[in-house]
């Protein structure tokens, strides 16, 4: 009897794993960037986990987005290159966006008096405002207990429409496209921060009347407790509106990161 010989053509292995680590590339960056899973807390064996099921999941759809041909060497770090660059300006988005409640947070304590009061930020492992951090906490969870968190995979999956793979994009566009996320984030963050505005102008005002009209009083002493039992009073009413405002600022922010929702 004949021997009976079975070939296997692994040729393809070695185009194949290269398309995978651009795709790493990619979601990896930007996972390392991502609020609530980009975090310095967060186990780094998770971060890997999610960003490796992430690829595989994106790798059938997008192979065919990359060259066939992958055998040199500087067309393929070429590619690498821009795909560090689009994940780090997906990540860089999510991040400067979700960056308006520590705007909300440092205002919000500077009309309280807490302005002096830090703490450690669990999401940056660095110092910050204990109302700031409070704000970032709430939001980055409401991001997940809303299933927004899935717009941000959306936009990773569109951004090989926006973005293709090996189409880096200008640096000017890049500027000019994270200028308008701080503006956006700076601009939220006041106007989520306008009810402790006005509550601080009217307070100090009155503590201002008060002042002249009893000079004899220590309106510091008096005045400070106040401030920051109104403060927390007020925050208390009105959290629930600056959460749902900024909800939707967020999703307006990643939606126009995926043209097909």
């Amino acid at each position: 009897m004949g021997t009976l010989t079975v070939r296997v053509d692994v040729s393809f292995l070695p185009a194949l794993g290269a398309t995978f680590l651009l795709v790493f590339a990619r979601i990896g960056t930007m996972l390392m960037l991502l609020p609530g899973l980009g975090e310095a807390n967060l186990a780094p064996r998770m971060r890997l986990t999610v960003a490796l099921i992430l690829a595989l999941m994106m790798l059938p759809l997008h192979r065919a987005a990359y060259p066939a041909d992958l055998s040199n060497p500087a067309p393929v770090m070429a590619l690498f290159g821009g795909e560090f660059a689009i994940g780090a300006l997906l990540g860089i988005t999510a991040r400067l966006t979700i960056s308006a409640l520590e705007v909300t947070g440092s205002i919000v304590a500077q009309q309280l008096g807490l302005g002096f009061v830090t703490a450690v930020d669990p999401t940056q492992g660095q110092q910050g405002v204990i109302v700031g951090n409070f704000l970032t906490m709430t939001g980055i969870t409401l991001v997940f207990a809303t299933d927004l968190h899935y717009l941000a995979i959306a936009a990773l999956d569109d951004s090989y429409r926006l973005f293709a793979p090996g189409a880096i994009p200008t640096l000017g566009d890049m500027a000019a496209h994270i200028t308008s996320i701080i503006v956006g984030a700076f601009r939220i963050g006041v106007q989520l921060a306008a009810p402790f505005l006005v509550f601080g102008l009217l307070f100090n005002l009155g503590l201002g009347i008060l002042s002249r009209l009893m000079p004899q009083m220590q309106v510091f002493f008096v005045g400070m407790p106040v401030s920051i039992l109104g403060g927390l009073f007020l925050l208390l009413l009105v959290v629930s509106v600056m959460m749902t405002s900024f909800l939707g600022y967020l999703e307006g922010v990643m939606q126009a990161l995926t043209p097909r929702s």
